[in-house]
């Protein structure tokens, strides 16, 4: 049966840096952290008949075993790494990126040795000619020798389950992915529709690539997605991490825990 699962990596605040810096909203203060977002990091994974999908691969940390936290986070869900058979990137930035790659002991390998990366071939070209710290190209070079990076250009259908959309909101060529299997249609914004909230806001923001474009995707991913039961994958989310749509008496529609 096909099932969405949170592979969450943690919390944390990024300022103007663009350092991610752990956050533990039980014993750390906002007030000593100024001008900083406060964000959780979701990757996702998405079982379905035909094999596993991984959505982003967050940060890359590794938990005190020294293992990936994206591979013991798929591990105790019962599943093996080696049966990873899509990683859908909707961008490159550092915090969706990182975990495209294991380092241990020196050595640089592929997290998921069996998949094929999924991205758009101008988000790669951009990331490896910009020299924004949003980018980690020592992780580009691994996958680059891998021969698994599999390019797409614009819209399309990657398998009859699996869809893309150059949506460049966010990033200029950020991409976002609609996963069709057993009746469920499984939507995953990236970073143009990050947390629940931003459903109901109308808003531009400064870290967007074109935060107007940003704005009108999220009102139209909602539009679209609520009355078809679209089940939303939240990579920032601070609440709900899969949710779905209800509608209310009035006719409106809310999110709720879809997990």
């Amino acid at each position: 049966m096909a099932k969405a699962y949170s592979l969450f990596e943690g919390s944390y605040s990024v300022d103007s840096s663009k350092k991610f810096v752990p956050f533990d909203p039980k014993k750390d203060d906002p007030k000593d952290r100024p001008g900083s977002l406060f964000i959780h990091v979701h990757p996702f994974l998405i079982e379905t008949k035909d094999g596993l999908i991984v959505l982003d691969t967050g940060l890359g940390l590794r938990n005190e075993d020294d293992e990936l936290v994206i591979h013991a986070n798929i591990k105790k869900l019962g599943f093996s790494i080696d049966d990873v058979k899509y990683v859908l990137m909707s961008h490159l930035h550092k915090d969706h990126a990182g975990g495209m790659v294991d380092v241990k002991d020196g050595v640089k390998r592929l997290a998921f040795p069996n998949a094929e990366y999924v991205i758009q071939e101008q988000e790669w070209e951009y990331a490896y000619s910009t020299e924004s710290a949003s980018y980690r190209t020592d992780v580009f070079d691994v996958l680059q020798r891998s021969g698994n990076i599999l390019f797409v250009n614009g819209s399309g259908d990657l398998t009859p389950e699996i869809s893309y959309e150059l949506s460049g909101g966010h990033s200029q060529y950020h991409q976002v992915f609609h996963v069709k299997t057993e009746g469920k249609n499984y939507f995953f914004g990236g970073d143009e529709l990050p947390e629940p909230e931003e459903i109901f806001r109308s808003f531009i923001a400064k870290y967007d690539y074109d935060g107007r474009r940003a704005r009108d995707l999220r009102a139209q991913y909602w539009a679209e997605g609520a009355p078809e039961g679209w089940i939303y994958l939240f990579y920032h989310s601070k609440n709900i991490a899969v949710g779905k749509p209800e509608q209310r008496e009035d006719g409106s529609y809310k999110i709720v825990n879809a997990e």
